[in-house]
């Protein structure tokens, strides 16, 4: 059988004109969408001798903004805390502008929430960093984080729950 006898196409084949099918992916921006530095008890807080207790949080968000381009924002969100009071807070949502062409539907959550997020994340905790010693204190370098593995259990963890409607009867 041709390709004109079962309706499908070869994807082995080169197309006419040299169209391109093979998937791309690239990073076409990336860029600070909004920051904030809080040093809410300065300058009493620079006198504890005791070292902040620091919390960090991540969140990861994707949206298509236009045909074959996506947004990945990854947030951070950094709060010290010496003796009971705030030493700072520290709040980045970091994006990138990612072109995705030929790229198979099912490859699209696993690049936009696991892969953007480790390309951005260096420039995103160099960012964190600056910032803290702007403010006045050492600066914090966040440990590398492995977000395809994070986005890989936590699809895996949304697998494993039931679906609405199975009670898990046989």
């Amino acid at each position: 059988m041709d390709e004109q006898d079962n309706g499908f196409i070869d994807t082995n084949q080169p197309l006419p004109n040299g169209a391109d099918t093979s998937p791309a992916v690239g990073l076409i921006s990336q860029y600070v969408k909004d920051l904030s530095f809080e040093n809410p008890n300065a300058p009493a807080i620079f006198q504890n001798q005791q070292g902040p207790e620091i919390n960090v949080q991540f969140d990861i968000a994707s949206a298509q903004v236009a045909d074959e381009v996506h947004e990945v924002t990854l947030k951070i969100e950094v709060r010290a805390e010496s003796e009971g009071k705030v030493a700072f807070l520290v709040e980045l949502s970091y994006a990138g502008l990612f072109g995705l062409r030929n790229v198979p539907e099912d490859a699209f959550q696993p690049f936009l929430l696991g892969e953007g997020p480790r390309l951005l994340f260096p420039f995103a905790r160099r960012v964190v960093a600056d910032t803290i010693r702007d403010g006045g204190f050492p600066p914090l370098l966040l440990e590398p984080i492995d977000f395809n593995a994070l986005y890989h259990q936590q699809a895996q963890g949304q697998a494993d729950q039931p679906a609405v409607g199975d009670f898990g009867q046989n």
